[in-house]
């Protein structure tokens, strides 16, 4: 981008020297575990503390705050009687009023207003002239909930300013703050070096999430085959969330590829294109990761619905089964019940009594009935066995 201030003049080798490791602290971030516990209550003091959309404001002259503007037009009044410094203006969920505020001070292209103001864009790169304008995705992993929450940063980059508008609690831009203030040979580099800071954190950012993440698809894996009825839900769940960590990553392979086939053209440091190439290492093995996940979690949902069938099968088998058991106790009892049912009847005949019943004075009438009871019998028998219901 074009440069509206003169860059410092070249130093010796030793003030090279000093100067790269003064970029190692101001660009790597503070050691941090893996999966930090979320800090949902309690938000970076210097950067969403304040009640106003006007985070901070500072001006800085050659890499050194000068002075901490408490509203945007004092800001905007400093910098003017300043034309060497720099603004960096931090602000959270600004009102419409400020930023056509600010787009009037910096001559911001309405375009880029209008999607900070809406908010809920993708991450993306453009160029208004000598403006740059950033759109970024940061991501941080709540451990109660384990769940990733996902905030929104617009970024305006021009010759003597950068303004940042922040939708949500990540990134933690007071530490970025912090960090370059604590590097004045960077911060001395201009806007373009606060860019690519901003940058590194947001990616560094990633690094968490991604752990935390993997543990989730572990602790998943664990579920599907102990048989938890839950896990579809929580794989669901997590799956959505891999969409858009995907969608905030996997632009960011692109636009620092953009961002780094301007070096040459817009004139940047040559170590700030190492630190810019290292971010879009990290940017590229992060994107790589989280479609490895998604594709993980498809593999685990094919396993799991694969599971759960194998298991509704079993039960039916098991119903089939047992139904097939209580039908052949039902036919034994069944033919029981008609082969008594024979002697039963005839006995029952025998039984009324009537005067006029030609075999009550039939010498042989009782062996007959009793033959003809066991012929019923025995015939039933056998034909109940021959089907095998018995």
């Amino acid at each position: 981008m074009s440069e509206r201030r003169a860059r410092p003049a070249a130093k010796s080798s030793a003030a090279k020297g000093s100067r790269k490791s003064a970029w190692r602290r101001a660009l790597t971030p503070p050691a941090a575990p893996p999966r930090a516990p979320a800090t949902d209550a309690e938000p970076p003091a210097a950067e969403t503390a304040e009640p106003p959309s006007i985070v901070q404001a500072a001006l800085y002259r050659d890499g050194v705050r000068v002075s901490s503007p408490a509203t945007l037009a004092d800001t905007f009044r400093e910098l003017r009687e300043q034309p060497s410094g720099m603004a960096w203006i931090g602000l959270a969920r600004p009102t419409e009023s400020e930023l056509l505020s600010l787009a009037a001070e910096f001559d911001l292209h309405p375009l880029s207003v209008e999607d900070a103001m809406e908010a809920h864009q993708r991450p993306k790169l453009e160029r208004y002239g000598d403006t740059l304008f950033v759109v970024l995705r940061a991501a941080r992993y709540l451990d109660a909930p384990e769940e990733v929450d996902f905030g929104e940063l617009h970024v305006f980059v021009g010759p003597d300013f950068v303004i940042t508008v922040r939708h949500g609690a990540a990134p933690d831009l007071s530490a970025v703050r912090r960090r370059m203030e604590e590097a004045p040979e960077l911060l001395s580099l201009g806007p373009e070096a606060v860019l690519y800071a901003i940058l590194d954190t947001v990616v560094d950012g990633y690094a968490p999430v991604v752990e935390g993440v993997q543990n989730d698809i572990d602790e998943i894996e664990t579920e599907v085959f102990r048989g938890d009825p839950e896990v579809s839900r929580r794989i669901y769940e997590l799956s959505r969330e891999m969409v858009e960590f995907q969608r905030a990553t996997r632009p960011l392979v692109g636009m620092l590829h953009a961002l780094m086939a301007g070096f040459a053209k817009y004139g940047t440091d040559e170590e700030l294109q190492r630190y810019l190439r290292d971010v879009a290492d990290h940017v590229t093995h992060t994107s790589e990761r989280v479609d490895g996940f998604r594709q993980a979690l498809t593999d685990i949902l094919t396993v799991n619905a694969t599971l759960v069938t194998q298991q509704q099968n079993a039960e039916m088998r098991a119903l089939a089964e047992a139904g097939f058991e209580q039908n052949e106790e039902i036919k034994k009892i069944s033919s029981w019940a008609a082969i008594l049912f024979a002697p039963t009847l005839v006995g029952t005949i025998y039984g009324m009594n009537f005067e006029d019943m030609p075999e009550l004075g039939w010498r042989f009438g009782y062996p007959f009935a009793i033959g003809l009871m066991g012929v019923v019998c025995v015939s039933l028998y056998v034909i109940f066995k021959r089907r095998d219901w018995l």
